[in-house]
């Protein structure tokens, strides 16, 4: 078959033991595939004559059971610079070594890298070692033995390739629990998943340069009356124009970060309520943060969206009532928001 571009091998069941480091002998197929674009292997070894595979576009590696020498796994991307999707869920060997950037496989074709890891040192070694190019799509997941929900935790020591990659930010949504953060530049994207929620929220925000977001998703169980859980990061982004809250229980006094002086984000124009009960206690507290910003020109607030379910929609009395303070006030049922920007 030395004309084979695609194999895709899967066992149905979970291994009881892991691969052997060196499995022999390999089947006379993989003697012959140096046409392989498409490699996509399930519960099921990377045989070593696959690693003289130089003609990749997609890797995929799932349910790994066995460990990987790192090095030789570097190699093996090297080898293959024309990869554009690279999905892996494994572990290397030798976890516990310092990351020491011996040699840099790089990527020039890479759009999406994803790398579900028992270990952040597996992230954090993988991604000081692989050049990728502008605007490729990064997606971590940290497996359920790993605890570590810090975003930190995964990138290089010193995070500058990944900030190069995402060069200006301009989206940002975060879902507290489970933890979920996905930040966007024009092109590019950098999306965590893990099972763990850290003490303190938004501390990510110090990795990148966040002045040129404008739109900001957050999703989170709670958001306290009179707590620092919106003034914290809306103080970090001088240049949102679109602010979407999605909570379960949202108390009066929420949204109180966007009254105070000086005004937080004068470029703001529209906020946004998804998937969450507001109340009536929640639109006169809003009327009041669209009142105080009414004043100031540069602070003004010209829209207001409300997409819920049916249960959870607002007297539509008082939402008429927004619209002395507000020019667009949009209402829907839905899982979808409109055009925020």
């Amino acid at each position: 078959m030395s004309s084979l571009t695609s194999l895709e091998l899967e066992q149905t069941e979970e291994p009881t033991e892991s691969f052997p480091s060196n499995v022999t002998p390999a089947p006379l197929l993989f003697q012959s595939v140096s046409k392989l674009k498409s490699l996509c292997l399930t519960r099921t070894p990377l045989y070593p004559a696959l690693f003289n595979t130089a003609s990749l576009v997609e890797l995929k590696l799932v349910g790994y059971a066995g460990t990987l020498h790192f090095w030789g796994f570097i190699e093996f991307l090297q080898s293959n610079p024309n990869l554009q999707i690279v999905t892996l869920d494994l572990q290397f060997a030798e976890g516990s070594v310092r990351v020491v950037p011996e040699r840099t496989a790089s990527l020039p074709q890479l759009r999406h890298l994803a790398f579900t890891c028992g270990s952040a040192a597996d992230a954090r070694r993988l991604f000081s070692c692989v050049s990728l190019r502008r605007g490729a799509h990064i997606e971590i997941r940290g497996s359920q033995s790993n605890m570590c929900g810090d975003l930190a935790a995964f990138l290089p020591c010193t995070p500058t390739p990944i900030q190069q990659l995402l060069t200006p930010i301009t989206t940002i949504k975060y879902h507290h629990s489970p933890r979920c953060l996905h930040v966007f530049s024009g092109d590019g994207q950098l999306s965590l998943v893990s099972s763990k929620t850290p003490s303190t929220i938004y501390n990510e925000f110090d990795l990148f340069v966040a002045e040129a977001v404008r739109e900001f998703h957050a999703n989170i169980s709670y958001i306290p009356p009179n707590s620092n859980h919106l003034s914290w990061p809306l103080e970090r982004l001088p240049a949102l124009e679109a602010l979407v809250l999605s909570t379960a229980r949202l108390d009066p006094g929420s949204l109180s970060a966007l009254a105070e002086e000086p005004i937080l984000c004068p470029s703001l124009k529209t906020i946004a309520f998804f998937d969450c009960e507001v109340t009536g206690d929640v639109i006169k507290e809003l009327e009041e943060v669209l009142a105080t910003r009414r004043h100031s020109t540069a602070a003004r607030l010209y829209r207001v969206v409300i997409v819920s379910n049916t249960r959870a929609l607002p007297d539509f009395q008082l939402i008429h009532q927004l619209r002395k303070f507000v020019p667009c006030v949009d209402v829907g049922v839905g899982d979808k928001l409109p055009d925020l920007l």
